[in-house]
């Protein structure tokens, strides 16, 4: 499996070092691939092995769901004897660091985001470890993809001021954390929408620090409407 891995020359203690940190992801994921499949399943273990991949596929799905086993952890072992074996040997996920492991270590090295598939009937999970580099993001999609989000964030700021309009209607001076329950956002983010409201004159702001609340700005109800 590790064949065709490049291995950079590094010397320690007057000995070539020839393990690397994509090695040690490899032995994870194979340990990872034994130590939760299904051996009472349909179909056993499949490790694929090309140029550019390695595929390894064992019968039973994620126990801990595949969100949590990406976020780590948790461990819930199918086989928690062969863990112990493993472990014995220092190979084989501690805690549920494997998965996030391996997915630190292609990171690292610049090569696209593994995948982990879940199919059923058999159940089945399968995990592609990819040596292909990220395709870097075209100047003119990042360019697209910065103004998309501004767009939705005026979007979602003037929205979120309307609802502020909307209250002060109903109650007539209102404090920074009243306002933030009512939104859903952080105090930290309601206080900065409410000084930008205060500067284009639709609110006023009354008070200092913790005891400031906030009105309508009664001088100009136009721009409030």
């Amino acid at each position: 499996m590790s064949k065709d891995l490049k291995v950079p020359f590094k010397i320690e203690g007057g000995n070539r070092i020839d393990d690397t940190p994509v090695h040690k992801a490899i032995r994870e994921a194979l340990a990872n691939c034994l130590i939760n499949a299904d051996y009472y399943g349909r179909c056993g273990i499949v490790i694929k092995k090309e140029r550019d991949c390695i595929i390894m596929e064992n019968p039973g799905d994620v126990r801990t769901g595949k969100d949590q086993m990406l976020r780590g952890g948790i461990s819930d072992p199918r086989n928690k004897a062969l863990m112990k074996m493993f472990n014995m040997i220092n190979v084989g996920e501690r805690a549920g660091s494997g998965v996030p492991d391996i997915y630190s270590t292609g990171e690292q090295e610049g090569w696209e985001v593994p995948v982990i598939k879940e199919e059923y009937g058999p159940n089945r999970t399968i995990l592609t470890l990819s040596f292909k580099e990220k395709q870097a993001i075209k100047t003119s999609d990042r360019k697209q993809a910065i103004k998309t989000g501004d767009k939705k964030k005026r979007a979602k700021t003037k929205e979120n001021q309307e609802k502020i309009i909307l209250y002060l209607k109903e109650k007539e001076l209102l404090k920074t954390s009243d306002i933030s329950e009512v939104l859903g956002l952080s105090v930290a983010r309601t206080r900065a929408i409410l000084n930008n409201m205060v500067k284009e004159g639709l609110l006023e702001a009354i008070g200092s620090n913790k005891k400031r609340v906030y009105r309508k700005n009664k001088k100009d109800d136009k721009k409030v409407e």
